[in-house]
């Protein structure tokens, strides 16, 4: 899954996205590209109150390092802005959503032309492409 990206589901079953970012009992981490998905791991956290406590959030944050997406039901201003600034992006999705169906959909926009928050999440995983400076050299660029 050389262009996959990871993606995490606040969820309580391993099946639907029904939790709030903050008081999410659990996360299911999964690895995305256009073709397949790959279960990558499950992090339990325990009971957690939706009490303004933003010590909480310092290690959910931390076991979303690498994920261009975290799929929620609600995230309140400060963890968003904490998740932005680690280049993740929030997603808030409808009571019901299955993690399934989330990714079915993800892989559809990676495949019909994914929006700007995916679109820089998948060149971050690739990295620079090694061809970058060839045009620059056949113009007669110099150092």
């Amino acid at each position: 899954m050389e262009t996959a990206i990871k993606v995490a589901f606040a969820t309580t079953d391993m099946v639907h996205v029904d939790q709030h970012f903050g008081s999410a009992k659990s996360f299911a981490v999964y690895a995305v590209d256009p073709e397949q998905s790959e279960f990558m791991e499950a992090a339990q956290f325990g009971e957690l109150a939706q009490d303004g406590n933003e010590d909480k959030l310092s290690v959910k944050i931390q076991l979303l390092e690498g994920c261009a997406a975290v799929y929620c039901l609600a995230i309140g201003a400060s963890a968003v802005k904490q998740i932005v600034a680690q280049g993740i992006q929030p997603v808030k999705v409808h009571e019901g959503s299955t993690v399934k169906d989330l990714i079915a959909d993800l892989q559809a926009e990676m495949k019909a032309g994914p929006s700007s928050w995916l679109a820089k999440a998948i060149n971050l995983h690739k990295g620079p492409n090694p061809e970058r400076f060839n045009a620059m050299e056949e113009e007669g660029w110099d150092e």
